[in-house]
């Protein structure tokens, strides 16, 4: 539920107004506006407050059908969210293309796709130090190692490194080497994750799971935003239906979907929706058409001896012809992308 505040509403009056609530067993979270402000109503059964809360001064409006995600809506924060990785930031005029690697498996594959990746104007480096596999006998990814991998690589190049957290027990380990925390689409559901993420500090980057509805998506995000952590950057990767010519159905619908629900930025990953390095640029183009705020791309020096998810990765001098369509796309739209 939202409470829409009187303009002269002043600094004592909604002191009150959030003693009130909270003293019922709710949370009460403030946006301020320039010329209003917003009181999101937190906590189950909130609406039941509907009209007491109206009766109080220096309340306008109250709106008892809010979406059930109400930090993450836009109605309770209009104007998008910027959230900074590293120097970068996410979700402005510029469009933001994370570039590297599935998986990290040695120094030279990684310093090679870092440098590919900045030259040819990615702005944030992925690799993945922890990998979760379908199968318990694939690559599990180089841990630690990795992790001080890449490192190294945002030493050399300056691009800031997203990799994923797969559990709670490696939080503190991987929030220590890296500037975005990716929470993976099979753990886009693991609330106790969610909720420990977001007693970091350390921006997140939530993928959708496979048969996620956005409904759900954005309930994950509010999760991670309810527990202190507003820096949440939502991405499309792809969910399962019917169709087999693909790894996974690319829902670019949900960019302007997404757009007019929450004022959180937007990447699209279309290495995994493809899962066929010959259709990435394609996607890639599309979703910077359909308004994303980034691209998480996968690269490799040598795709077809990755240990991991090869047959979706992009040599180097593909992702740099990629890059050219992206940017092409990117100004034809009113954004940017970086000069490679």
């Amino acid at each position: 539920m939202i409470a829409l505040l009187e303009k002269d509403c002043g600094l004592r009056r909604k002191a009150e107004i959030l003693r009130w609530i909270e003293s019922r067993g709710f949370r009460a979270h403030v946006t301020e506006l320039p010329d209003a402000a917003l009181v999101g109503v937190l906590g189950a059964g909130a609406e039941e407050l509907a009209a007491a809360l109206l009766a109080l001064p220096g309340v306008r409006e109250v709106r008892p059908e809010s979406p059930p995600w109400p930090l993450v809506s836009r109605e309770h924060h209009p104007e998008p969210t910027r959230v900074r990785v590293g120097e970068v930031t996410v979700g402005g005029r510029e469009v933001i293309v994370a570039a590297g690697p599935c998986a990290v498996e040695s120094e030279g594959q990684l310093l090679a796709s870092a440098r590919a990746a900045a030259g040819a104007g990615a702005r944030l480096l992925r690799g993945g130090a922890f990998k979760p596999r379908s199968s318990p006998y694939g690559f599990q990814g180089l841990g630690e190692e990795a992790l001080r991998l890449l490192q190294i690589a945002r030493a050399e190049t300056g691009l800031p490194v997203v990799s994923e957290v797969l559990s709670e027990e490696d939080l503190d380990l991987v929030a220590s080497h890296v500037d975005l925390l990716q929470i993976g689409a099979r753990n886009m559901q693991n609330f106790r994750l969610l909720a420990a993420v977001g007693r970091k500090r350390t921006p997140v980057l939530l993928k959708r799971g496979l048969s996620a509805t956005l409904d759900e998506l954005l309930l994950a995000a509010e999760y991670v935003v309810s527990a202190g952590n507003p820096q949440v950057i939502l991405c499309e990767r792809g969910i399962r239906t019917f169709e087999r010519a693909t790894r996974a159905t690319l829902d670019l619908s949900a960019v302007p979907v997404l757009r007019g629900r929450t004022h959180l930025p937007i990447f699209v990953d279309p290495s995994h929706a493809a899962g066929l390095r010959e259709l990435v640029p394609a996607l890639a183009v599309a979703a910077v058409a359909a308004g994303a705020d980034g691209l998480l791309v996968e690269i490799h020096p040598q795709p077809e001896q990755s240990l991991s998810d090869g047959r979706q990765s992009l040599d180097l001098p593909a992702f740099a012809r990629m890059m050219e369509g992206v940017r092409a796309v990117a100004t034809a739209v009113g954004r940017e992308v970086a000069a490679g």
